[in-house]
């Protein structure tokens, strides 16, 4: 009884869950693949929503650089007096070229990594687009995104083994770098589900190409000229040469808008610092004169009482010294008066004898 039940589920397993497996289709012709130029973008989780925003902001700057988009119209129906065979060439012409009619200015394309999305450009040159919307946005500092976090350009792609990354980007950099062309750089590396290329080596390998083109090309890591863009995404590399690519903060569309907020921080804290700096002198001078003033002013009338005191003292002494010098000569006027006196009287009482 359990075994015939273990086997009724394991049919009803494969029953329903077979029909969904041979469902499933492979989109080739919607993923990244060598060849096509276009647009990474990066974003945070939504990825629909990033792209809705993507072909918004993409098509506003791009009417504006390159005029509005103009689509082929279909050829009208044959006359009556065309054959029937006639009209079957023609659409069956109309068929081989209806792709080519359909493909728009932007399309959205699998990347193969999470939360990065690939926009395939036509007809237009997708650094310069970029390159536009972020001095747009650079200057006006308005907010037109929501999700996206970074927009870089990609204006050509290899297969992502080192050797025809190396061939590849040997010519793909020469109108840049080849003599007599020459600039200060540095290189982006960013691998994703990729294990092959290893940060330093493919660094070390392209600066060595750069400088084989030309001897002059130097290495300028806070403020270079140029900036060589590799991203690799599964078994594509995909290629590109920006310039102002530290001014824009990497190309990240939300730290550009955040570009002159340090340097208010920067002006605040220095007028705070400034009007902090006088309380400071203020506090640091009454201090000084509370405490050294005050006391100043506490020895010196102390010091002034001392010395008026001595004096006092000194004078008070002397004339009390002084007094009892005089005490003692004056009892021997007194005496010598009384002497004096005395003879006088023996005088007269020897005149009035005789």
């Amino acid at each position: 009884m359990a075994a015939a039940q273990d086997e009724f589920r394991k049919r009803g397993k494969k029953h329903f869950m077979g029909g969904q497996h041979h469902a499933k289709r492979w989109r080739g012709s919607r993923e990244l693949e060598v060849g096509m130029q276009g647009i990474l973008i990066t974003c945070n989780m939504n990825q629909r929503k990033c792209t809705a925003e993507a072909f918004n902001l993409l098509s506003e700057y791009a009417d504006q650089l390159y005029g509005p988009e103009k689509l082929e119209e279909d050829a009208g129906a044959c006359s009556e007096e065309e054959g029937v065979e006639d009209a079957l060439k023609k659409e069956v012409a109309q068929l081989r070229a209806c792709d080519a009619k359909q493909e728009r200015r932007f399309q959205a394309l699998e990347s193969g990594a999470n939360n990065v999305i690939f926009i395939r450009t036509r007809n237009l040159e997708s650094d310069k687009l970029v390159h536009h919307i972020l001095s747009d946005l650079h200057a006006t500092k308005k907010k037109k995104t929501r999700v996206i976090l970074r927009m870089l350009p990609v204006t050509g792609t290899c297969r992502a083994f080192p050797d025809d990354m190396l061939k590849y980007l040997s010519t793909f950099l020469e109108p840049w770098f080849k003599k007599p062309n020459c600039a200060t750089y540095q290189i982006a590396f960013k691998a994703r589900n990729n294990s092959h290329n290893k940060r330093d080596d493919v660094i070390k390998a392209i600066a060595g190409l750069v400088g084989k083109l030309n001897p002059k090309n130097k290495v300028d890591l806070t403020h270079p000229d140029l900036t060589i863009i590799l991203e690799v995404i599964k078994s594509v590399c995909c290629v590109s040469v920006v310039r102002e690519y530290t001014r824009y903060r990497k190309y990240n569309l939300q730290e550009v808008l955040k570009d002159d907020e340090p340097k208010k921080e920067d002006s605040g804290t220095g007028t705070e610092k400034a009007a902090e700096a006088p309380a400071g002198e203020e506090e640091a001078a009454k201090k000084e004169e509370d405490g050294t003033g005050t006391e100043k002013a506490d020895e010196a009338p102390a010091g002034e009482e001392e010395a008026a005191k001595e004096e006092e003292c000194d004078t008070v002494a002397e004339p009390a010294a002084g007094g009892s010098e005089d005490e003692k000569k004056h009892p021997g006027e007194e005496d010598t008066q009384e002497e004096s006196a005395m003879e006088d009287d023996d005088i007269k009482r020897g005149g009035d004898g005789e």
